[in-house]
Protein backbone atom coordinates (compact mmCIF):
# COMPACT_ATOMS: atom_id res chain seq x y z
CA UNK A 1 0.00 0.00 0.00
CA UNK A 2 2.63 2.65 0.77
CA UNK A 3 4.64 1.59 -2.36
CA UNK A 4 1.33 2.42 -4.50
CA UNK A 5 0.47 5.49 -2.45
CA UNK A 6 4.09 6.78 -3.05
CA UNK A 7 3.99 5.86 -7.43
CA UNK A 8 -0.02 7.88 -7.16
CA UNK A 9 1.94 10.76 -5.63
CA UNK A 10 4.44 11.09 -7.83
CA UNK A 11 2.11 10.60 -10.90
CA UNK A 12 0.09 13.39 -9.13
CA UNK A 13 3.28 15.45 -9.41
CA UNK A 14 4.44 14.42 -12.68
CA UNK A 15 1.06 15.56 -14.54
CA UNK A 16 1.36 19.06 -12.34
CA UNK A 17 4.50 19.74 -13.69
CA UNK A 18 3.44 18.56 -17.15
CA UNK A 19 0.56 20.97 -17.31
CA UNK A 20 2.26 23.91 -15.20
CA UNK A 21 -0.82 26.47 -16.63
CA UNK A 22 -3.10 24.37 -13.92
CA UNK A 23 -0.62 25.56 -11.03
CA UNK A 24 0.41 28.64 -12.42
CA UNK A 25 -3.20 29.58 -12.71
CA UNK A 26 -3.64 29.39 -9.02
CA UNK A 27 -0.55 30.69 -7.73
CA UNK A 28 -1.77 33.85 -10.10
CA UNK A 29 -5.12 33.56 -8.07
CA UNK A 30 -3.47 34.44 -4.90
CA UNK A 31 -1.04 36.51 -5.70
CA UNK A 32 -4.03 38.77 -7.97
CA UNK A 33 -6.22 38.26 -4.83
CA UNK A 34 -4.20 39.64 -1.96
CA UNK A 35 -3.02 42.59 -4.88
CA UNK A 36 -6.81 43.14 -5.65
CA UNK A 37 -7.39 43.36 -1.93
CA UNK A 38 -4.93 45.72 -1.13
CA UNK A 39 -6.09 47.96 -4.09
CA UNK A 40 -9.81 47.40 -2.76
CA UNK A 41 -8.86 48.62 0.79
CA UNK A 42 -6.71 50.99 0.05
CA UNK A 43 -4.54 49.74 3.08
CA UNK A 44 -1.00 50.93 3.48
CA UNK A 45 2.05 48.48 4.71
CA UNK A 46 0.96 47.53 8.17
CA UNK A 47 -2.30 50.05 8.45
CA UNK A 48 -5.01 47.36 7.65
CA UNK A 49 -6.68 46.49 10.76
CA UNK A 50 -5.60 42.78 12.64
CA UNK A 51 -9.31 40.90 12.57
CA UNK A 52 -9.59 42.67 8.96
CA UNK A 53 -5.78 41.18 7.71
CA UNK A 54 -6.88 37.38 9.50
CA UNK A 55 -9.69 36.98 7.71
CA UNK A 56 -9.04 38.79 4.93
CA UNK A 57 -6.25 35.62 4.82
CA UNK A 58 -8.46 33.13 5.61
CA UNK A 59 -10.96 33.70 3.09
CA UNK A 60 -8.59 33.92 0.27
CA UNK A 61 -6.06 30.64 1.35
CA UNK A 62 -9.86 29.01 1.60
CA UNK A 63 -10.80 30.02 -2.40
CA UNK A 64 -7.58 28.83 -3.20
CA UNK A 65 -7.52 25.88 -2.10
CA UNK A 66 -11.14 25.06 -3.03
CA UNK A 67 -9.74 26.03 -6.36
CA UNK A 68 -6.58 23.46 -5.88
CA UNK A 69 -8.14 20.82 -4.98
CA UNK A 70 -11.62 20.47 -7.05
CA UNK A 71 -9.73 18.74 -9.97
CA UNK A 72 -8.57 16.30 -7.92
CA UNK A 73 -11.25 14.00 -9.45
CA UNK A 74 -12.85 15.90 -11.82
CA UNK A 75 -9.60 16.05 -14.33
CA UNK A 76 -9.77 12.43 -14.38
CA UNK A 77 -12.01 10.52 -17.26
CA UNK A 78 -13.20 7.53 -16.61
CA UNK A 79 -11.10 5.01 -18.65
CA UNK A 80 -8.17 6.42 -16.40
CA UNK A 81 -10.19 6.05 -13.10
CA UNK A 82 -10.67 2.96 -14.58
CA UNK A 83 -7.42 1.81 -14.86
CA UNK A 84 -6.36 2.92 -11.70
CA UNK A 85 -9.55 0.54 -10.12
CA UNK A 86 -7.37 -2.22 -11.86
CA UNK A 87 -4.04 -1.58 -10.55
CA UNK A 88 -4.51 0.18 -6.94
CA UNK A 89 -6.60 0.39 -3.69
CA UNK A 90 -9.16 3.21 -3.42
CA UNK A 91 -7.65 3.42 -0.16
CA UNK A 92 -4.21 4.09 -2.05
CA UNK A 93 -5.83 6.25 -3.93
CA UNK A 94 -7.93 8.51 -1.31
CA UNK A 95 -5.24 8.60 0.95
CA UNK A 96 -2.41 9.64 -1.88
CA UNK A 97 -4.72 12.45 -2.70
CA UNK A 98 -5.08 13.83 0.56
CA UNK A 99 -1.78 14.02 0.99
CA UNK A 100 -0.95 15.77 -2.47
CA UNK A 101 -3.82 18.08 -1.62
CA UNK A 102 -2.41 18.69 1.75
CA UNK A 103 1.37 19.55 0.19
CA UNK A 104 -0.43 21.74 -2.14
CA UNK A 105 -2.70 24.20 -0.23
CA UNK A 106 0.16 24.23 2.42
CA UNK A 107 2.37 25.16 -0.05
CA UNK A 108 -0.85 27.95 -1.15
CA UNK A 109 -0.78 28.78 2.37
CA UNK A 110 2.82 29.89 2.54
CA UNK A 111 2.85 31.92 -0.73
CA UNK A 112 -0.32 33.82 0.54
CA UNK A 113 1.20 34.50 3.93
CA UNK A 114 4.22 35.80 2.07
CA UNK A 115 2.46 37.65 0.16
CA UNK A 116 0.16 39.40 2.57
CA UNK A 117 3.52 40.25 4.51
CA UNK A 118 4.66 41.94 1.52
CA UNK A 119 1.57 43.79 0.30
CA UNK A 120 -0.29 44.26 3.85
CA UNK A 121 2.21 44.06 6.39
CA UNK A 122 3.07 40.90 9.12
CA UNK A 123 0.85 41.59 12.39
CA UNK A 124 1.67 38.18 13.62
CA UNK A 125 3.79 38.07 16.62
CA UNK A 126 3.75 34.22 17.17
CA UNK A 127 5.44 32.97 13.61
CA UNK A 128 5.29 29.31 15.05
CA UNK A 129 1.75 28.89 16.53
CA UNK A 130 0.68 30.35 12.76
CA UNK A 131 2.44 28.02 10.80
CA UNK A 132 1.09 25.03 13.03
CA UNK A 133 -1.80 26.17 12.37
CA UNK A 134 -1.57 26.73 8.67
CA UNK A 135 -0.72 22.89 8.58
CA UNK A 136 -3.60 21.63 10.84
CA UNK A 137 -5.44 24.25 8.19
CA UNK A 138 -4.29 22.92 5.06
CA UNK A 139 -4.63 19.27 5.91
CA UNK A 140 -8.27 20.38 6.79
CA UNK A 141 -9.21 22.00 3.79
CA UNK A 142 -7.47 19.22 1.50
CA UNK A 143 -9.09 16.06 3.49
CA UNK A 144 -12.71 17.67 3.19
CA UNK A 145 -12.20 18.84 -0.24
CA UNK A 146 -10.56 15.80 -2.04
CA UNK A 147 -13.34 13.83 -0.30
CA UNK A 148 -15.82 16.07 -1.20
CA UNK A 149 -15.05 16.09 -4.78
CA UNK A 150 -14.61 12.90 -4.93
CA UNK A 151 -18.43 12.67 -4.47
CA UNK A 152 -18.96 15.74 -6.65
CA UNK A 153 -17.01 13.59 -9.53
CA UNK A 154 -19.98 11.36 -9.56
CA UNK A 155 -22.65 13.97 -10.47
CA UNK A 156 -23.19 15.90 -13.46
CA UNK A 157 -22.86 19.49 -11.97
CA UNK A 158 -20.05 18.89 -9.76
CA UNK A 159 -19.16 22.37 -8.90
CA UNK A 160 -22.72 23.49 -7.64
CA UNK A 161 -22.78 19.56 -5.20
CA UNK A 162 -18.91 20.12 -4.17
CA UNK A 163 -19.85 23.86 -2.80
CA UNK A 164 -22.99 22.33 -0.66
CA UNK A 165 -21.46 19.40 0.68
CA UNK A 166 -18.13 20.90 1.85
CA UNK A 167 -19.56 24.34 3.22
CA UNK A 168 -20.71 22.74 6.29
CA UNK A 169 -17.72 20.58 6.88
CA UNK A 170 -15.25 23.37 6.11
CA UNK A 171 -16.92 26.07 8.22
CA UNK A 172 -16.13 24.72 11.69
CA UNK A 173 -12.32 24.10 10.26
CA UNK A 174 -12.17 27.82 8.73
CA UNK A 175 -13.76 29.14 12.27
CA UNK A 176 -11.15 27.18 14.32
CA UNK A 177 -8.03 28.24 12.15
CA UNK A 178 -9.17 31.71 12.11
CA UNK A 179 -9.34 31.96 15.93
CA UNK A 180 -5.82 30.06 16.67
CA UNK A 181 -4.25 32.74 13.85
CA UNK A 182 -5.68 35.48 15.87
CA UNK A 183 -4.30 34.02 19.06
CA UNK A 184 -1.02 33.98 16.70
CA UNK A 185 -0.96 37.25 16.00
CA UNK A 186 -1.79 38.99 19.17
CA UNK A 187 1.05 36.67 20.41
CA UNK A 188 -0.68 34.97 23.26
CA UNK A 189 1.01 31.64 25.05
CA UNK A 190 0.53 28.36 23.53
CA UNK A 191 -1.56 27.33 26.45
CA UNK A 192 -4.52 29.75 24.98
CA UNK A 193 -4.67 27.86 21.39
CA UNK A 194 -3.66 24.18 22.96
CA UNK A 195 -7.88 23.28 23.34
CA UNK A 196 -8.56 24.86 19.95
CA UNK A 197 -5.84 22.84 18.74
CA UNK A 198 -6.75 19.58 19.61
CA UNK A 199 -10.40 20.68 18.29
CA UNK A 200 -8.65 21.18 14.87
CA UNK A 201 -6.67 17.82 14.74
CA UNK A 202 -9.76 16.18 15.62
CA UNK A 203 -11.81 17.35 13.00
CA UNK A 204 -9.26 16.46 10.67
CA UNK A 205 -8.72 13.03 12.08
CA UNK A 206 -12.15 12.20 11.82
CA UNK A 207 -12.79 13.62 8.12
CA UNK A 208 -9.67 11.62 7.17
CA UNK A 209 -10.89 8.55 8.48
CA UNK A 210 -14.53 8.97 7.30
CA UNK A 211 -12.94 9.25 3.69
CA UNK A 212 -10.53 6.28 4.31
CA UNK A 213 -13.83 4.14 5.20
CA UNK A 214 -16.49 5.44 3.23
CA UNK A 215 -14.13 5.78 -0.43
CA UNK A 216 -14.06 2.56 -1.15
CA UNK A 217 -17.68 2.27 -1.45
CA UNK A 218 -17.80 5.36 -3.59
CA UNK A 219 -14.94 4.10 -5.75
CA UNK A 220 -16.49 0.92 -6.51
CA UNK A 221 -19.69 2.86 -7.86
Amino acid sequence: MLQQIRTLILKELTLEWRQKYALNGILLYVVSAVFITYLSVGAKQGNIGVPTWNALYWIIILFSAVNAVAKSFVQEHQGRQLYYYMIASPESIIVSKIIYNSILTLVLALLGYLVFSIILGNPVQDQGLFVLNLVLGSLGFSACLTMVSGIASKASNNATLMAILSFPVIIPILLMAIRVSKNAIDGLDWSVSVDKLITLLAINAIISATAYILFPYLWRS
